[in-house]
């Protein structure tokens, strides 16, 4: 089966601008993405979809395929990325390439592994009735049970009403999609437009270091220090 790596990389980043191609220890950030993609055995094609010519430069600099520079309604603070999407697979198609699968890498989503992706890809393959998988974390702190909203006097009120007091270990466990990696049947994909088939879709357990992704400044900082921590074997857990 011939599988599809892309990348989504618009060059009007307004939260931490220049963000994908900004140095994350010395290398840009996109650049962890395009590798981690590459190095996989299940990489036919890996190519990056932007409409800046410098990320496409930096891109290509690092093995990518730049085939095209997206255009602009697909490109602006309202663009869907499954349009995106679409557009890259179409292209692709015009010139002969046909995948059977789409594997969608943020490159805000700089700590995820070779081997996490290889591991999901041939979940998805295996289990029958699957259409796509999402890498997922579980959700522990945040979790609905211990959240509130405020009242119009600023009171808090408790988000989901419970009669009592309720355990952390006996709450049902929630998961929420981290972002490292979506795939799915390019079939699938161009029918319904979505990564996320209710029934359908796979949950990839990552653990929470990896979930980091970098939209702001805090971001930045946080997964550089991880990846520090990793780099220096300073914690057991990052080498798991």
């Amino acid at each position: 089966m011939k599988i599809l790596f892309l990348i989504l990389a618009r060059g009007g980043s307004k939260g931490l601008p220049n963000k994908n191609i900004l140095p994350l220890l010395g290398k840009p950030l996109i650049a962890y993405s395009i590798e981690c993609g590459l190095n996989s055995k299940y990489c036919t094609d890996l190519i990056v979809s932007t409409d800046d010519t410098t990320i496409a430069e930096v891109a290509k600099s690092y093995g990518a395929k730049v085939p095209f520079l997206r255009p602009e309604h697909l490109s602006n603070d309202t663009a869907k990325s499954a349009d995106a999407v679409l557009h890259a697979v179409d292209f692709q198609e015009k010139i002969g390439k046909k995948y059977g699968l789409i594997v969608l890498l943020e490159p805000t989503s700089p700590l995820r592994d070779t081997t996490d992706i290889d591991f999901a890809i041939e979940q998805l393959l295996r289990v029958e009735n699957a259409e796509s998988c999402v890498s997922v974390t579980l959700n522990e702190s945040a979790h609905p049970t211990f959240l509130f909203y405020k009242n119009e006097d600023h009171m808090l009120n408790s988000f989901m009403k419970k009669d009592n007091v309720i355990r952390r270990q006996d709450l049902q466990k929630l998961y929420y999609p981290e972002g490292s990696f979506y795939i799915v049947k390019t079939e699938t994909f161009k029918k319904l437009q979505t990564f996320y088939i209710d029934h359908y879709t796979l949950g990839i357990d990552l653990p929470k270091w990896k979930s980091f992704e970098i939209d702001t400044l805090e971001d930045f900082i946080i997964v550089e220090a991880i990846m520090n921590a990793k780099i220096n074997n300073q914690f057991n857990i990052l080498n798991k």
